[in-house]
């Protein structure tokens, strides 16, 4: 299995940012609703296995977390392989990009805000129409499981959202990292493997995620508003993925792989020495 190094990482990465920060707004718009609906496809996925095992998770509830987890990232092994626009990969991607210069800030945060809103679309289309049109989900042990995540979403507070944000995408945009690294599908599909399972079983919370799992549970019934899906869970969620994305994994690498210093700092700095 070929990996890239961690600094040819950064150049794919550059690359890919590039691409994002030069695509049309009608076709990041697409891509978004793409990629929204592959996450719901995950977490539709997570529910009917993870949440159809109500004695495993009363007698072991770890592993029922890790089964939910273990599912759920086969949305983003679709993002990263058949391609799309996934809001939360796209606050770090284009970042090394933006710090150094080649790609202007207004085109990366217009790229998150066409992804941001294609993404939602896309996954209330699948909450909507694929998952409660057809009532699979409309029995129990899945239907209480359902609801439940609804609640729990909106029933935490914004800093405890906003530190589940971080940690969220942080591991997401090290999947990408790591899906970027790998030369062949199977490589790509471990890379995006642990982490993302890693996040989901941890409890973390990811913003596009949460537009498929919280309106379900609103259509299903639950006793969540729509303020509340938008204002107590999503506001803090998506400033904690921004931060996660951005910071943690594309400021971070763009410093240690591409900052340098200016030239009057490396100058002052060889006068000191000698």
């Amino acid at each position: 299995m070929v990996t890239k190094l961690p600094k040819e990482i950064i150049q794919a990465i550059n690359a890919a940012g590039m691409v994002k920060a030069k695509m049309r707004i009608d076709k990041t718009l697409i891509m978004g609703f793409l990629a929204g609906a592959f996450v719901a496809f995950g977490g539709f996925l997570a529910i009917m296995v993870g949440g159809g095992l109500p004695g495993i998770k009363m007698t072991n509830p770890g592993l029922q977390k890790f089964v939910f987890g273990g599912t759920f990232p086969v949305g983003l092994m679709l993002v990263v392989i058949a391609g799309s626009e996934l809001f939360t990969g796209n606050t770090a991607i284009s970042v090394p990009g933006v710090l150094s210069g080649r790609i202007k800030c207004i085109a990366w945060l217009r790229n998150m805000f066409l992804s941001y809103t294609g993404n939602l679309v896309g996954s209330l289309f699948v909450a909507f129409f694929l998952a409660y049109q057809t009532n699979l989900l409309g029995s129990d042990p899945w239907l209480s499981f359902t609801m439940g995540i609804s609640k729990a979403k909106v029933s935490q507070s914004f800093w405890v959202l906003f530190l589940k944000g971080i940690g969220c995408n942080w591991l997401v945009c090290l999947a990408i990292w790591l899906a970027v690294a790998s030369e062949d599908a199977a490589g790509k599909i471990l890379g995006i493997w642990f982490p993302i399972m890693a996040f989901v079983t941890l409890g973390f919370e990811h913003s596009v995620a949460n537009m498929f799992f919280i309106p379900l549970g609103i259509f299903y019934g639950a006793d969540v508003t729509w303020t509340q899906f938008f204002v107590v869970n999503l506001v803090p969620v998506t400033l904690g993925n921004i931060v996660g994305g951005s910071f943690f994994v594309g400021a971070i690498y763009w410093f240690v792989y591409e900052y340098k210093k200016p030239d009057n700092v490396v100058q002052r700095k060889k006068v000191l020495h000698n």
